[in-house]
């Protein structure tokens, strides 16, 4: 019995000494990555100056075409991710006021996001690689319930998130293998093929979201002219009303909901395709950014 217990330990030992051993090679290789998305880009980067930064969801990433501003001399990148929710955006911010980063103007997509104060998971897993070099966003993850296993567990992040920084992504920012996302300034356009272009957002509720208020408070205390605006849905989509709700709890809100309409601008009910984001864009340009 003895010796079954000597063995067990050396067992589990050996599996912890391994677990800490693979924590620190995936880590390291995620430190020295700056070209697959949009988190390590902004994580390994130093100090950057920008007019305009885009944050938000999918309704910012697909609908600010960030080479418009830059065509009219304004420094711009749109950081919005496909599928984040407010809590990715404001620890983007946190970030970028951490790398010091200079931010004339962020323009904010706030309108869906505001119904909920979730993590995405597929997103808010990015960051993982770095909790333990960042006080920023490990303080950001202190309040979610799964953070003493994510931060104390040797190796645990990335077996829980395999998918998204598991040892297939792990590989390709080893060999520093490209993604799209970074082209084109951060936006990602979409065509012409149709989605679903019916949509009913009739469940959804905004709320005094916390997540708003921190990027609020942030920009206030770093000088940064946030514009918080709604962006375009097509003119099939069941609950519009939603966002005349947003504006009932944020009149400062910007309700650009209808500034673009007809389904031959829609990729889906919920996104501009390349025509209706450029549309779009020079819109808001016009409204915000006259020389």
């Amino acid at each position: 019995m003895k010796q079954f217990l000597i063995f067990t330990i050396k067992i589990l030992l050996i599996l912890f000494l391994l677990l800490v051993v693979l924590d620190v090679v995936y880590t390291r290789v995620y430190l020295q990555s700056s070209n697959r998305g949009k988190i390590d880009y902004v994580y390994n980067s130093g100090a950057q100056q920008y007019d305009v930064i885009i944050l938000g969801s999918s309704r910012a990433n697909n609908h600010f075409v960030a080479p418009m501003f830059e065509e009219k001399g304004l420094k711009a990148f749109n950081f919005g991710m496909s599928g984040s929710h407010l809590f990715e955006a404001s620890l983007m911010l946190k970030l970028m006021v951490e790398r010091k980063y200079s931010i004339k103007n962020l323009i904010l997509e706030t309108d869906l996001n505001l119904s909920n104060e979730h993590r995405s998971e597929g997103i808010s897993s990015k960051f993982m690689p770095y909790i333990h070099h960042s006080k920023t966003i490990a303080a950001h993850f202190s309040e979610e319930q799964d953070f003493n296993s994510l931060y104390f567990i040797p190796f645990y992040r990335y077996i829980a998130f395999d998918s998204q920084i598991g040892f297939r992504e792990m590989f390709f920012n080893a060999i520093h293998k490209k993604t799209v996302h970074l082209d084109n300034r951060g936006y990602y356009p979409l065509g012409n093929k149709k989605g679903n272009m019916k949509n009913d957002i009739r469940a959804l509720m905004p709320l005094q979201n916390k997540y708003y208020e921190e990027i609020k408070g942030i920009c206030k205390a770093n000088n940064i002219n946030l514009i918080a605006v709604m962006t375009p849905m097509c003119t099939n989509t069941k609950g519009l009303n939603y966002f005349e709700k947003v504006n009932q709890i944020y009149p400062e809100i910007h309700n650009y909901e209808n500034a673009v309409e007809g389904d031959r601008y829609f990729s889906s009910c919920g996104h501009l395709n390349d025509t209706g984001a450029r549309k779009f864009t020079a819109v808001i340009m016009s409204h915000f950014f006259k020389k």
